[in-house]
């Protein structure tokens, strides 16, 4: 007889959402906005966050069964539409584990030598080693994936990050020079520059994936009432900390000099060297590269146990059906392991490495907003559809059917008009670099589209044979 893995509980379930989501290394992207960040954040947050969030909530705790937002989405529309949906989650999340990753080999090179950053080769490998270990950790089940995710929470994102926003204040209202100044000018973006608005890509990014944990909602305990207050709890924790964390970088990086890649870990070097604390710099860096590592731990499984829903419906060979004996989707994480050391490749080829994080965080945005298009549709139609309208809804998005119709509705619009703004290259780009951007995302789109619909087309043509 199999021993009863312990449910997961709110702070459980609220950490697990905190590693997910909340990330030191997307500080840099919107620190080179200086104060502006504030309103790019809270647009971000009041306009897509909270709309995910209410919306995940209810149909999390409607629909509790395994699957997530396949399910969701299937239940709507039909499997072929749920497939597509998680389908565009896990290849979003292929195409921007690459860039965490070359964030923790960066935050690695610090605890060595930080000329290895600039290093394609050991980037490379530190990409392959991280994500292999953290296959081999979900593949473990997730009660160690779970504790994995917590810990890391706390000791590779909320210590490191505390630290950072109080050392941040230190120098803001210290003696030391600022690069953050506070005006009407520097809070509220100018509309003649249309180009700084294609950062909100990035923010979503940055708060996406609440609804990603809704695939361990039966591993909750009493996930109808516990459900809800995890998310507002990870919620308030991941906005409070992104929008401190990234003022701290502001003041002491000024924006033109900020890496992409290893900004978080060049501002703690300054904190500690103004301070007198070097020798905690090679510590805070193997803390902040635990708490990444949690996040590819937590986003590795989350997708790939929807995908196996999907696989189990026959939207997938038969040869993706197969869970080893901690049920966990073992072919479909080994195969997304190997798509990430293809994608991952494209480091040791493209030479500007801010580039090619932003290249590849904006095609992953654009992915992921497709399918949350699709989550936001199906919650407005699953409260019509006779087979679930009148399904208990322990917890409910304010206003009944018209509160799901506005708030929805506020997702789908901000998700369209961020996707057109994703196309806008970043203002450092010189005009070739700035049409290859381009380029790069409409093929990137097309192709990364197409595939679900070949999968399916061939799937058709194979049982019509039959």
């Amino acid at each position: 007889m199999t021993k009863k893995a312990k449910p997961l509980g709110i702070y459980m379930l609220a950490m697990i959402n905190v590693a997910a989501i909340l990330s030191i290394k997307n500080w840099p992207m919107t620190a080179e906005y200086g104060a502006t960040s504030i309103f790019y954040f809270l647009i971000g947050a009041l306009l897509f966050f909270v709309p995910v969030s209410l919306v995940s909530a209810e149909l999390a705790t409607t629909l509790p069964e395994k699957g997530g937002l396949y399910l969701w989405v299937k239940t709507a529309m039909g499997h072929r539409v749920g497939f597509l949906a998680i389908y565009l989650a896990w290849i979003s999340n292929v195409i921007w584990y690459p860039t965490v990753l070359s964030f923790i080999a960066g935050t690695l090179a610090f605890v060595i030598t930080p000329s290895l950053a600039n290093n394609n080769t050991y980037v490379f490998t530190v990409i392959l080693l991280t994500f292999y270990g953290a296959t081999y950790i979900n593949l473990k089940g997730m009660r160690i994936s779970g504790w994995m995710s917590s810990f890391g929470a706390i000791l590779g994102t909320l210590v490191p990050g505390a630290l950072i926003i109080i050392l941040g204040a230190k120098w803001l209202f210290g003696s030391q020079v600022s690069h953050l100044t506070f005006t009407m000018d520097t809070l509220v973006p100018s509309l003649n520059e249309p180009a700084r608005l294609a950062i909100l890509a990035g923010v979503l990014l940055g708060f996406a994936g609440m609804e990603m944990s809704a695939v361990h909602a039966k591993d909750v305990d009493n996930p109808r009432k516990n459900y809800p207050k995890a998310i507002l709890l990870s919620a308030l924790i991941i906005l409070i900390f992104s929008i401190l964390g990234t003022l701290s970088i502001a003041t002491v990086l000024p924006p033109e000099n900020i890496n992409l890649v290893a900004g978080s870990m060049e501002a703690i070097g300054i904190f500690m060297e103004s301070f007198h604390m070097q020798w905690l710099t090679p510590i805070i860096a193997l803390l902040i590269a635990l708490g990444a590592l949690a996040s590819v731990s937590t986003w590795a499984i989350g997708p790939s146990k929807g995908l196996l829903e999907a696989a189990n419906d026959g939207d997938l060979p038969a040869c993706f059906h197969k869970t080893n004996k901690a049920n966990v989707p073992s072919t479909i994480l080994l195969c997304q392991a190997l798509v990430v050391t293809v994608v991952s490749a494209v480091f040791l080829y493209f030479p500007d490495v801010n580039s090619s994080f932003w290249i590849l965080i904006t095609l992953s945005s654009l992915l992921y907003i497709l399918c949350y298009i699709l989550i936001f549709t199906s919650a407005i139609i699953l409260k019509y559809k006779a087979n679930t309208k009148n399904l208990p809804r322990p917890y409910r998005v304010p206003g009944k059917n018209i509160g799901m119709w506005i708030v929805s509705g506020i997702g789908i619009v901000t998700c369209i008009s961020i996707f057109i703004l994703g196309f806008l290259p970043p203002e450092h780009l010189s005009d070739s670099e700035q049409h290859f951007f381009v380029s790069f995302l409409v093929i990137g789109l097309v192709i990364f589209s197409l595939i679900p619909f070949l999968i399916l087309l061939g799937k058709h043509k194979l049982f019509s044979k039959k």
